[in-house]
C-alpha cells in the first residue's frame, strides 16, 4: 500500500453517500478533503485503501465523527437563533413590560455626564422651589439655621422624550437619579461640606422630556443672627441656590411661580414662621465674566418669648421686689447691704446664663442684656444708699446736729412723702434750752447769794410764787441775815453740785435729740430711695420690655432687592 498512492473520490463511495454529497457539494468536499490531505501532507504516513474494509470503515467513522460534531453546532446555533427571535413574540415567558422596553429605549446610548440638549448654545433651564417641612434649630452662638427641605428641581431633557401610544399612553416614568443628568445645584451659604450630597430619589420625567426631581435634605446654612431685640428678636435668614460650575448660559435656574409651599410645614416651639419668598438674582462674581444666577429663599422667623418670659423675666422682676423690700428695712439693721448683694449676685447669674447663648460678637447688644445691666446697676445703687443711710443713721453719736441744709431738705423729703417729722425741726437743737438754762442760773444764783437757804427748797419745787415773795422781801432779810449767809459756803458746793447734775441731764438729753434727728432724716432718706428704686425699675421695665419690642423694625437687615 505505499507504493500505489490512495485516490479517495466520489467513484469509491458507497451510493447513498455519494447522493448525500451531490445535494451539498461544499459539505461534501469539506468532509473528504481533511482525512484525506492529511495523508497527503505527510507521505510516510501509510494511506489507507477503502478498496479493502479496513480502511473504509476508518473513513467511515472519521466522517461520522464530524457530522455529530456539526449537527449539535448546528442545534445550538438554532436554538440562539430562536431564542432571539422570541423577544419580539407574544410569548408570556419572556414578554417585557411597557416601562421595561421604555427605559432600554431611553437610556440607550444616554450619556448622563453631558448636558441634555442637542444645541450646544441652547441652556437648561431649571426652576427651583423648595417645601419647608421643619425648622429644627436656629444656633445663635454659631450663627446656623437648620432646616428640612424638599427641595423641588424640575428641567426639560432633550434625550428623554417617546411617544405615549406606543407604550400604551405611558406618560411619567420613574427613572433613578443616577442613571440620567442631574444639575449641580448646591447651597451657596451652607455650613456643611458637601460630601453627603442629596437624596437619591427617583426622577419623575414626562414623555416630552420635563424632568422633576424632589430630593429631600437638611440643610444648615449660615444666617447672620441679629440679637439687638432678644429675647424679642426676629431674625431673617436666606438660603441661597444655583449651579457651581455652569454658568448662566449653560444652565440657568428660575423660581417658580409656587414660591415656598408650606403645606407640610411643622411648626417649632421656640420661632414662629412670619414668611418666606423667593428672588431670582443674576451676579457677576469677581473669579469670572460670566453671570451666574442663583434663587434666593428668604425666612423671616420671630422668637417665641413665652419661655423667656417664664424663665428669665419673671424671675428678674421677683428679684426686683426683693430689692424694694430691702428699703422697708430700718437703716440700723445690717441687714439691708446683705439682702441688696444677694440679689445683685442673683442677677449676675442671670447675666452669665444669658451670655452662655450669645454670640461673641460686638456689633449688638442684647435687649434682655441691657435690662439685666439696668436692674443690677439700680441694685448696686441701692446697696450704696443703704450703706449711705447706716452712715447717716448711726452719724448721731457724735453728738453733731444736722445741717441747717439738710433739715431743710429733709423737712421738703417728708412733706413729699407724706411723713410727720417729731424731731427735726429748723430751729437748731438745744438753742432755746440753754438760753432758759442760763437765766435760771442767774437767778439762782442771785436768790441763793442773799438768802438762807430755803429759797433752795423753793428752787427744786419751781415754785414762782416763792420766787416773787424772795424778791418782795430781799430787803428786810438782807439786813437781818446778812452775817450769815456770808459764810455759807456749804450752801454754794450744794448749788454747784446740781448745776452739774442739771448740765448732764441737760446733754444728755440734747443727745438724745440729735441722735433722734439723725435717725429720722436716715427714715425719710430711705424712703424716697424706695420711691425712687419704684420708679426706676417700672420705667426701665416697661421701656426695655414692653415699648421697645413693640415698636422694633422687622427689617432691620435691610431691603431685599432683586437684581
Amino acid at each position: 500500500m505505499a507504493n500505489h498512492p490512495i485516490v479517495c473520490t466520489d467513484q469509491y463511495l458507497d451510493p447513498t453517500l455519494t447522493r448525500t454529497a451531490d445535494r451539498d457539494l461544499y459539505l461534501r468536499k469539506s468532509l473528504f478533503s481533511v482525512p484525506f490531505s492529511m495523508y497527503d501532507c505527510v507521505p510516510s504516513l501509510p494511506r489507507p485503501t477503502l478498496q479493502t474494509p479496513h480502511g473504509l470503515s476508518e473513513c467511515l467513522a472519521k466522517m461520522t465523527s464530524r457530522i455529530v460534531l456539526i449537527s449539535a453546532f448546528c442545534c445550538i446555533l438554532g436554538f440562539l437563533v430562536r431564542s432571539a427571535d422570541a423577544v419580539g413574540t407574544d410569548d408570556p415567558r419572556v414578554r417585557l413590560t411597557d416601562e421595561q422596553r421604555l427605559y432600554k429605549e431611553l437610556l440607550r446610548n444616554y450619556d448622563r455626564n453631558t448636558r441634555p440638549v442637542y444645541n450646544a448654545s441652547h441652556p437648561v433651564n431649571v426652576n427651583i422651589s423648595i417645601s419647608l417641612t421643619q425648622i429644627f434649630d436656629v444656633e445663635e452662638k454659631n450663627q446656623v439655621l437648620t432646616t428640612n427641605i424638599w427641595l423641588d428641581q424640575s428641567w426639560k431633557d432633550e434625550k428623554l422624550g417617546w411617544d405615549p401610544a406606543h407604550y400604551n399612553n405611558l406618560t411619567v416614568l420613574r427613572i433613578p437619579c443616577n442613571n440620567i443628568w442631574l444639575p449641580d445645584i448646591v447651597l451657596y451659604n451652607s455650613a456643611e461640606d458637601y460630601t453627603g450630597g442629596y437624596m437619591e430619589a427617583l426622577a419623575m420625567v414626562s414623555y416630552d422630556g420635563t424632568v422633576f426631581w424632589p430630593p429631600i435634605v437638611k440643610f444648615r446654612s449660615t444666617c447672620e443672627i441679629d440679637i439687638t431685640y432678644y429675647p424679642f428678636d426676629d431674625q431673617l435668614c436666606k438660603m441661597k441656590f444655583g449651579s457651581w460650575a455652569y454658568d448662566g448660559s449653560q444652565v440657568d435656574v428660575f423660581n417658580t411661580t409656587k414660591g415656598v409651599d408650606l403645606t407640610n410645614f411643622v411648626r417649632n416651639g421656640e420661632w414662629e414662621l412670619l414668611s418666606v419668598k423667593s428672588i431670582r438674582h443674576n451676579i457677576r462674581y469677581p473669579c469670572c465674566s460670566e453671570m451666574f444666577p442663583d434663587v434666593t429663599f428668604w425666612i423671616h422667623l420671630k422668637r417665641r418669648t413665652l419661655y423667656y418670659t417664664y424663665n428669665v423675666i419673671i424671675p428678674c422682676v421677683m428679684l426686683s421686689i426683693l430689692t424694694m423690700v430691702g428699703f422697708w428695712i430700718r437703716p440700723e439693721s445690717g441687714e439691708k447691704v446683705s439682702l441688696g448683694l444677694t440679689v445683685l449676685l442673683a442677677f449676675s447669674v442671670f447675666m452669665l446664663l444669658i451670655a452662655e447663648n450669645m454670640p461673641a460678637t460686638s456689633n449688638f447688644v442684647p435687649l434682655i442684656g441691657i435690662y439685666l445691666t439696668t436692674v443690677m446697676a439700680l441694685t448696686s445703687f441701692s446697696v450704696i444708699m443703704a450703706v449711705v443711710t447706716s452712715n447717716i443713721n448711726l452719724r448721731g453719736f457724735k453728738e453733731v446736729d444736722l445741717p441747717r441744709w439738710l433739715r431743710k431738705l429733709i423737712i421738703v423729703c417728708a412733706k413729699i412723702n407724706c411723713m410727720k417729722l417729731a424731731y427735726v425741726t429748723t430751729a437748731d437743737c438745744g438753742t432755746v434750752d440753754d438760753r432758759h438754762g442760763k437765766e435760771k442760773y442767774y437767778q439762782m444764783h442771785t436768790t441763793f447769794s442773799n438768802d438762807s437757804g430755803c429759797a433752795l427748797i423753793d428752787y427744786e419745787n419751781n415754785s414762782t410764787k416763792q420766787k416773787c415773795e424772795m424778791h418782795g422781801n430781799s430787803t428786810e432779810h438782807v439786813q437781818g441775815e446778812v452775817g450769815v449767809c456770808n459764810d455759807s459756803w456749804v450752801t454754794r458746793e450744794i448749788l454747784a453740785r446740781l448745776q452739774m447734775l442739771v448740765d448732764k441731764e441737760e446733754e444728755k438729753e440734747r443727745s438724745d435729740l440729735v441722735c433722734k434727728r439723725w435717725m429720722e432724716a436716715a427714715e425719710v432718706i430711705d424712703r424716697c430711695l424706695f420711691w425712687l428704686f419704684i420708679f426706676g425699675t417700672l420705667f426701665s421695665t416697661i421701656i426695655l420690655l414692653v415699648v421697645i419690642p413693640s415698636i422694633r423694625p422687622y427689617d432691620n437687615h435691610g431691603d431685599i432687592v432683586a437684581t
